[in-house]
């Protein structure tokens, strides 16, 4: 089969308040009758299937496809769980979805389709399917949000889920699951004055919804960056881009705010673009466009040998590449993603992530924790640990601090067991007598081949 295409976008909150407890609030109440107009505009259309992108499920390698058949489970919101439990049995297009797997695969993807019993689906999705699909008329497939990912990622994700579409003779409506803004409320309100957290936050969510109605989806995919640094954007808005790539990149569309109301502080919406007749509207930006990934995430030399267990060797003398408040540390590793070192707000530094690899070569000392296949690899955590405190050290200097003014430390392992004591050992050298406050989480992985990660806050 083939000429399939996407029949209508939608963009819809996924916060549990409109499905769990509508009743506590005026405006969560307004959503969920939103989210019964969408439904019945949903139902009125000859689609058969539904694609979702959950902003709500994050992935740190590649990207998850659901394709068990019939999941069902009792799922509870970790942040919400006050709200109550919510049971689910969903009808999943697992065909579909190891469609989408290759036409990702195809397009330079890491991509994966997820199929046993009990694996989580997320609070956004099963709220969109619960509330747009109450009856699984409509089969479904839920895709992961790659953290780390970029526009560039994102956009060749979307591409493909087209493709599987097209290829597969379906016509599908592709829901993208994402707040606007994101900033909750981080203390207990009254659910009956609940509003949007800023006013700067609920200016821009309008300036968004006033293109969105206009049916001018490129363009607002094109401010994602924008309202992102401007708006606090639930997951740098890489949903939108999602979307855009999915139904197509341009402004010709019929578009539909069927409501705009707060959650807990953020800016929750629902909106419908259906594709239209008319001549497309022109951009208003000019992003590239990207059609196959390449791979800007793989961050480990070709050929790179990783070297012996010991002291890190001293980065060279470090330089700085500032943009505004923005630093750039040539004697530190290249970042894995779009994001800078380190960040001046006032008198701090907020480092991203720092990790072992030694700048130019991407080398791990002490060896990485897999190969190339996958495999678990012996590795030192010790040099690893050394290793990326000089890195901090190097990224502090550029930017014209120190580890001495080094304030808050939060430190990541990917086995807390093997690693904690000796993790702590190098660490101690280095920050005894700094006084830091530090949080050691345990979590799975790490985006490249390594045991340990520190975020750092430090006085500029």
């Amino acid at each position: 089969m083939s000429g399939g295409k996407v029949v209508r976008g939608y963009i819809v909150a996924g916060m549990p308040h409109p499905l769990l407890a509508p009743e506590r609030s005026p405006a969560w109440q307004k959503l969920r009758a939103g989210y019964e107009r969408v439904r019945a505009e949903l139902e009125a259309t000859d689609a058969d299937l539904l694609v979702l992108y959950s902003t709500q499920w994050p992935s740190v390698i590649g990207h998850q496809l659901q394709a068990d058949p019939e999941p069902e489970w009792v799922h509870v919101d970790p942040e919400w769980h006050d709200l109550g439990d919510m049971p689910y049995r969903f009808r999943i297009d697992a065909p579909f979805a190891k469609a989408y797997e290759a036409c990702a695969r195809a397009r330079g993807l890491h991509a994966r389709t997820v199929a046993y019993r009990g694996f989580p689906i997320d609070t956004g999705s099963i709220v969109a399917l619960k509330l747009l699909n109450p009856d699984n008329r409509l089969p479904a497939t839920i895709v992961s949000c790659n953290m780390y990912a970029d526009r560039a990622e994102t956009l060749v994700l979307g591409k493909a889920a087209r493709d599987a579409i097209e290829r597969g003779g379906r016509r599908a409506v592709a829901v993208a699951v994402t707040s606007l803004s994101n900033r909750l409320f981080t203390h207990e309100i009254d659910p009956r004055e609940d509003r949007i957290s800023s006013l700067k936050d609920d200016e821009w969510n309008r300036k968004l919804l006033e293109l969105l109605a206009e049916g001018r989806l490129e363009d607002v995919a094109q401010l994602a960056r924008e309202f992102s640094a401007q708006a606090n954007a639930d997951s740098k808005l890489k949903a939108v881009w999602w979307l855009a790539a999915t139904l197509g990149q341009h402004n010709d569309y019929e578009g539909t705010v069927f409501e705009y109301q707060p959650v807990w502080g953020t800016g929750a919406a629902l909106v419908g673009l259906a594709p239209s007749r008319r001549a497309a509207a022109s951009k208003e930006f000019d992003e590239e466009d990207v059609e196959v990934f390449r791979g800007d995430r793989s961050v480990l030399s070709s050929g790179a040998t990783p070297v012996a267990a010991g002291p890190a060797e001293p980065p060279p003398a470090p330089r700085a590449q500032a943009t505004s408040d923005l630093v750039m540390a040539k004697g530190a590793p290249a970042p894995v993603g779009a994001y800078p070192h380190a960040r001046r707000v006032g008198d701090l530094l907020y480092l991203s992530g720092v990790g072992p690899r030694q700048p130019g070569t991407n080398a791990i000392p002490g060896g990485p924790v897999r190969d190339a296949q996958g495999r678990p690899q012996a590795y030192d955590v010790k040099a690893q640990t050394r290793a990326t405190i000089e890195n901090v050290k190097a990224i502090l200097e550029a930017a014209g601090s120190s580890l001495d003014k080094v304030v808050d430390v939060t430190a990541f392992l990917i086995d807390m067991d093997r690693d904690f004591a000796a993790y702590n050992e190098v660490y101690k050298d280095y920050f005894a007598p700094v006084g830091a406050t530090r949080t050691t989480l345990a979590i799975s992985a790490l985006p490249t081949p390594i045991a340990v990660e520190l975020k750092v806050i430090a006085r500029a």
